[in-house]
C-alpha cells in the first residue's frame, strides 16, 4: 500500500483521512501497510465479520509463546507497561477474558447505568452552567473531559481530590496505542504505568480496609468470594476502565461539536427538535469516529478477499473508513442526525465489545442535551487542531463562545 495514500503520520491526513479510506476501499479489501507491517482492513462487511472471528486476537500469548508466532518480544524496560496493559480485559482473551468479563459486566447492566443517569445529568448540566456563566471557553477541558472522567471515578471510589491525576496517566498510558510509537513515549507509558499502578494498589488497600459502595470494593468482594480476581487483573481492570471510560466519550463531545459547527443546517435541526439526541449521537459516532483503528492478532491462518493472511500477521481494523462504507451506509459522506439505520461499529463488536458502551450514550446525550438547552447560541470561536495522534484521534480544544 501506497505510504501517500495511508499517511497516519501526517497532520493532513489525521485532520481528514476519509478521502484516503475511499481509495483504500476502492483498490481492494485487504492492503499490506510496510511501514507498520500490518494488514489495513477497510470495509465494513470485513471488519464486522473479522472483530467476531475467533481466528483472531488481542494477544497471541493464551496460545504461543513471542517466539513461536515469530514476534520479537518487547524491551525489558518496557515492562511495567505490559504487565498493566497484558492484565486488562481489552488485552485477555478467554478463559480469562470470560471469567473478568463477568464480574465486571455487573457494574454495567441497564439498571445499574439507569441509576446513574440522574447523576451524570447533574454533572453534565454543572460543567454546562460554568461553561455558560464564563461567556464560553475550551468546550473539551471544560465540558469533554471532566464529565466522564467524574462519572467513572464515582464509580470506583476514586476520591475528588485525586482525580486531576487521572487524565495525564491515561493520555500517556494511551500513547502506546499509536502506531510505532517512539521510545520518548513508551518511557512516558512506563512511567505512568508505575504512578497509576501504585496509586490504585493504594486504593486498594484501603478498600480491602474499609469497603464502600463502589467498584473497587465490589471486585475486592467478589476476590474474597472465591471469584477469582489477582491484584494485578484488578489493577488493570481498573485502568482500562478509566482510560477507556473516557477517552472516546470526550474525543466524541469536542469531534461531534466540531462537525456540528461544520454543519451548520443539521445543528439548527437538532437544536430545533431535542427528540433527534440519541439518533443524533449515534450518528456523530459514525461520522467522526473516535477509535479509528482496533488491532487483531491473526492466530491461524484466514483469507481475506482471496488474499492469505498467514498466522503471526496483524491487521488493523480501520474502524473509521468501515463506518463511511457506501455498501453498508447511504450517503455514508452526509452527516445526517436523523439517521435510523446506523450499525456503526465505533463500539466494536464480538467478545471486545465496548462494556461502557451504555454508559457512554448516557454521558454524550445528557452533554449534548445541555449545550442545546443552556447555550443554543453556542458558536466557534477559533479554528481548532487535531492532537498529533491518529489511533485515538481528537483535538486539542475547542474554543467556544456564546
Amino acid at each position: 500500500m501506497d505510504a501517500a495514500v495511508f499517511a497516519p503520520w501526517s497532520p493532513a491526513f489525521t485532520a481528514d483521512p476519509y478521502p484516503a479510506y475511499a481509495e483504500l476501499r476502492a483498490r481492494g479489501r485487504v492492503h499490506w501497510f510496510e511501514p507498520t507491517r500490518q494488514w489495513l482492513v477497510p470495509h465494513h462487511a470485513d471488519v464486522s465479520a473479522l472483530l467476531r472471528d475467533r481466528r483472531l486476537g488481542r494477544t497471541y500469548l493464551h496460545r504461543f509463546t513471542h517466539e513461536e508466532f515469530g514476534r520479537t518480544p518487547p524491551p525489558p524496560g518496557h515492562e511495567p507497561f505490559h504487565t498493566l496493559n497484558d492484565n486488562g480485559l481489552l488485552d485477555l482473551e478467554a478463559p480469562d477474558h470470560t471469567r473478568i468479563r463477568r464480574l465486571v459486566t455487573k457494574a454495567f447492566t441497564p439498571r445499574t447505568v439507569q441509576a446513574l443517569e440522574p447523576t451524570v445529568r447533574r454533572l453534565a448540566a454543572e460543567l454546562v452552567a460554568g461553561l455558560v456563566k464564563n461567556g464560553g471557553g475550551d468546550l473539551l477541558a471544560e465540558v469533554a473531559e471532566p464529565l466522564p472522567v467524574a462519572v467513572i471515578a464515582e464509580m470506583l471510589g476514586i476520591p475528588e481530590s485525586d482525580r486531576g491525576l487521572l487524565r495525564p496517566w491515561s493520555a500517556d498510558i494511551c500513547g502506546m496505542f499509536e502506531l510505532n510509537p517512539s521510545e520518548e513515549t513508551a518511557a512516558r507509558a512506563v512511567r505512568a504505568s508505575v504512578e497509576f499502578s501504585a496509586y490504585l494498589r493504594g486504593l486498594i488497600a484501603a478498600r480491602r480496609a474499609e469497603p464502600g459502595g463502589d467498584l473497587v470494593s465490589a471486585l475486592i468482594s467478589a476476590h474474597d468470594k472465591g471469584e477469582t480476581l489477582s491484584e494485578q487483573e484488578l489493577v488493570s481492570t481498573c485502568v482500562l476502565l478509566l482510560n477507556a471510560g473516557h477517552e472516546a466519550t470526550v474525543n466524541t463531545t469536542a469531534n461531534g461539536w466540531w462537525t456540528l459547527f461544520r454543519h451548520p443546517g443539521e445543528l439548527a435541526r437538532l437544536g430545533a427538535d431535542h427528540a433527534l439526541l440519541s439518533t443524533a449521537v449515534e450518528e456523530l459516532m459514525r461520522y467522526d469516529t473516535p477509535l479509528q483503528m482496533f488491532e487483531r492478532w491473526v492466530l491461524d491462518d484466514i483469507e481475506i478477499g482471496g488474499t492469505v493472511v498467514p498466522r503471526g500477521s496483524e491487521l488493523a481494523l480501520l474502524f473509521g473508513s468501515a463506518n463511511r462504507d457506501p455498501a453498508r451506509f447511504e450517503r455514508p459522506g452526509d452527516l445526517d442526525l436523523g439517521r435510523a439505520d446506523n450499525p456503526h461499529i465505533t463500539f466494536g463488536a464480538g467478545i471486545h465489545y465496548c462494556l461502557g458502551a451504555p454508559l457512554a450514550r448516557v454521558e454524550l446525550t445528557a452533554s449534548f442535551g445541555e449545550l442545546l438547552r443552556q447555550a443554543p447560541t453556542m458558536r466557534l470561536a477559533a479554528e481548532p487542531e487535531w492532537k498529533p495522534g491518529y489511533v485515538i484521534r481528537g483535538l486539542r480544544e475547542l474554543r467556544v463562545e456564546l
